[in-house]
């Protein structure tokens, strides 16, 4: 199958497209680059263009057979002070893309969404059916294309899955593709950061929450255990199964503390540090339920926290990574 991976340039988006590789798929990147790197994309074709650009969206999605789509602002902060920016790109911009493929005959369509749609969870673990309240713009958006696709689900026969990522963390094993966002927000980078002196300290927000150690609980999942899953999705559909939305996450937590050691441990240097307030609006705690994705796509993430930090530990020291920086 020939795939069009948009934002195929970004972090997920380049795992996402490797993985479909081992499994025999062709794969066409597209990305703008706004946020991506052309050396993630070393290796597959690579169009340069927006998802608000129909010409070339359509010119792309007419030699494909399905898409995979990343291509969304991610940072939760800056949606709440520029929810226009959010709109634009994750809604607007998303049903161009949404709307080209209908016009082109494009009927399988892998969505990168978040536990984000979630907000604040009735129950921990968090299943499929806790209620979709998202508490800031990101978490918006993101509920509002899944909206969207399960109404061309029901109007037009798009058959789509909406995979709900919890944190996803880590790197490619051979270390030729890695994490990079600027800025660097995700915890396991930014402690590396702040490990190497890029960085003086790392911020941690809260050490009074209501979980053992006081510090956030969170599911990080590897971004290979990711990728598998996204084409573990697209198989699924293209064997004729039926529209999905699953939880990705390990059904295991772990405390900002014990990602902190876990570093420590791998680079064998403590973490410069220091304790700011709670963010508001975060959790004290997020773990998916991840047995739907079990049941339907007889996936379950086999990659632990050790192989977590030790490959993006990897990654950060790599070469490659050293590259993209400059």
């Amino acid at each position: 199958m020939r795939v069009l991976v948009v934002g195929g340039a970004g972090y997920i988006g380049s795992h996402a497209a490797r993985g479909l590789r081992r499994h025999g798929h062709e794969v066409v990147i597209y990305d703008n680059l706004s946020t991506g790197y052309a050396g993630l994309a070393a290796g597959f074709e690579l169009i340069q263009g927006d998802i608000a650009d129909t010409r070339m969206l359509t010119s792309s999605l007419r030699r494909v057979d399905a898409v995979m789509h990343f291509a969304a602002h991610a940072y939760v902060g800056e949606s709440v002070e520029n929810p226009r920016k959010y709109f634009r790109n994750n809604v607007e911009a998303g049903l161009a893309l949404l709307n080209a493929c209908i016009d082109c005959g494009v009927q399988k369509f892998i969505f990168s969404s978040t536990c984000a749609v979630y907000g604040v969870p009735v129950k921990v673990p968090i299943t499929e059916d806790n209620p979709r309240l998202p508490v800031n713009p990101y978490g918006v958006t993101k509920l509002v294309f899944e909206r969207a696709l399960e109404a061309y689900d029901q109007a037009y026969g798009l058959r789509f899955a909406s995979l709900r990522y919890f944190n996803a963390a880590g790197a490619d094993e051979s270390g030729e593709i890695g994490e990079m966002h600027e800025p660097e927000t995700h915890l396991i980078p930014a402690a590396f950061e702040a490990v190497v002196g890029m960085r003086p300290q790392l911020e941690v927000f809260g050490t009074d929450y209501p979980t053992p150690d006081g510090t956030c609980v969170r599911d990080y999942i590897h971004v290979n255990d990711l990728a598998e899953a996204h084409v573990l999705a697209l198989q699924h559909l293209e064997a004729g199964g039926s529209s999905i939305a699953i939880n990705l996450g390990t059904g295991r937590g772990t405390s900002v503390k014990e990602i902190l050691d876990a570093v420590e441990k791998v680079t064998g240097k403590p973490v410069p540090k220091f304790i700011a307030p709670r963010r508001a609006g975060d959790p004290p705690a997020l773990v998916a339920d991840p047995s739907r994705a079990e049941q339907l796509l007889h996936w379950k993430a086999e990659l632990s926290l050790d192989q977590i930090v030790s490959t993006a530990w990897k990654w950060m020291q790599s070469s490659s990574a050293r590259a993209l920086r400059k």
